[in-house]
């Protein structure tokens, strides 16, 4: 019954002492390997109808955005596992849309188009509406995109775990177009927040 107990402790700690292993050995090459971010930039945007109804507080909108995602790396690949962006105004959302997955290579450049349109029944308080009117005269609107995207990432043939979901924030300023004329060009903006590879997320 003893020799039993000891074998038994023997086995536990080989494990342990196995998993610490490959603990550690992730974890240098991770610190040698680390990937650069990936940069996110919106590189255009059209708002062609952005207008809030007070009688029903409703907004009605339409944008379109070209973002920008590139992968500096040499050797990684990028998978972008999910992804969705969020349009929102006065910090509320009024519109979100689920873009298509894809592999992103090394060294490469790729473009997410996102589009929304409709309307959404809003509350809007005295001073967001004070703002939405100071905005209007001027005619550029202060809209953030945000985009969550969760990923993984390529060394070769080698698929890593996936990272936990991160929220992109691209604040921006975009003209309104009215009939074709717009009152000052759009400004490619950086977006904030590509931190993936801070900390992994070894969970499937």
């Amino acid at each position: 019954m003893a020799r039993s107990r000891c074998g038994a402790c023997w086995l536990f700690k080989l494990i342990y002492i196995a998993f610490l292993l490959c603990f550690f050995a992730v974890f240098i090459f991770w610190l040698i390997f680390r990937p650069k971010e990936v940069e996110f930039h919106v590189t255009d945007a059209t708002l062609t109808q952005f207008y809030f109804n007070t009688t029903n507080n409703t907004l009605y909108y339409n944008l379109s955005a070209n973002i920008t995602l590139r992968n500096p790396n040499k050797r990684v690949g990028v998978n972008y596992n999910s992804i969705e962006a969020i349009a929102c105004y006065q910090y509320k959302l009024f519109s979100n849309v689920g873009l298509t997955p894809f592999y992103q290579g090394h060294k490469n450049t790729s473009i997410l188009r996102p589009v929304f349109e409709g309307q959404k029944d809003m509350l809007l308080q005295v001073r967001d509406l004070s703002k939405m009117d100071e905005e209007k005269s001027v005619g550029v609107f202060g809209i953030e995109i945000r985009l969550s995207v969760q990923i993984s990432i390529n060394y070769g043939k080698f698929k890593t775990f996936k990272f936990k979901p991160r929220m992109i924030y691209c604040p921006l300023k975009v003209p309104l177009s009215d009939n074709g004329t717009v009152a000052e060009g759009f400004k490619t903006t950086q977006c904030d927040g590509a931190d993936f590879f801070s900390y992994p997320d070894d969970t499937d």
